[in-house]
This record gives structure tokens, C-alpha cells and sequence, in this order.
């Protein structure tokens, strides 16, 4: 979390919202997108093999396919280097 905090910093995420990332789904520091988003990347790196169909066509509704497209290959980039830098890190 501190890297991908730091990256989120420098993109212009405002600290209130990353104290507030457990309580995503109910807090007033994010939008409906990034609700959505926020719960693929919950329900993708807890369990990458498959997405409930409801989240699916939740984010599909708010931004199409090429956005869902687009903030599934994201998610799973960060997940990938997430996982590739902990297990460097043990052995780097």
C-alpha cells in the first residue's frame, strides 16, 4: 500500500480518501465510479480467477465496456507487480 499510496499521492488522490479506502463502499470521498471500481479490484484480488457478474455489469453501466475493459487490466497489472515485488523482496 505505501507504493501504490505514494503513486496515488502524485496522481492527486487526496489523503482523506486513502485513510478512508476500507470504508469505500459507504464513504462520502468517493464517487459511484470509483465505488465500482474500487469494489473490482476488492473482488479481483481477493479471488482473480472470476468476477461476480453483479459488479461486472455495475461498472458496465457506469462507463461501457471499453471502461470495464480498461479498469479490469489495470487492477490485474497492479495485482501482478504487487505479487512480483513481494516475492523480490524476500529474495531481492
Amino acid at each position: 500500500m505505501d507504493v501504490h499510496g505514494a503513486l496515488a499521492k502524485r496522481l492527486g488522490v487526496e489523503e482523506a480518501s486513502l485513510h478512508d479506502l476500507s470504508n469505500y463502499a459507504t464513504s462520502g470521498n468517493f464517487s459511484d465510479v470509483e465505488r465500482a471500481a474500487l469494489a473490482i479490484a476488492v473482488a479481483l484480488t481477493r479471488e482473480p480467477r472470476a468476477l461476480p457478474e453483479k459488479l461486472r455489469a455495475a461498472f458496465v453501466a457506469l462507463c461501457g465496456d471499453d471502461g470495464f475493459e480498461e479498469i479490469v487490466a489495470t487492477v490485474g497489472l497492479f495485482n501482478y507487480l504487487t505479487r512480483l515485488h513481494n516475492a523480490c523482496a524476500a529474495t531481492c
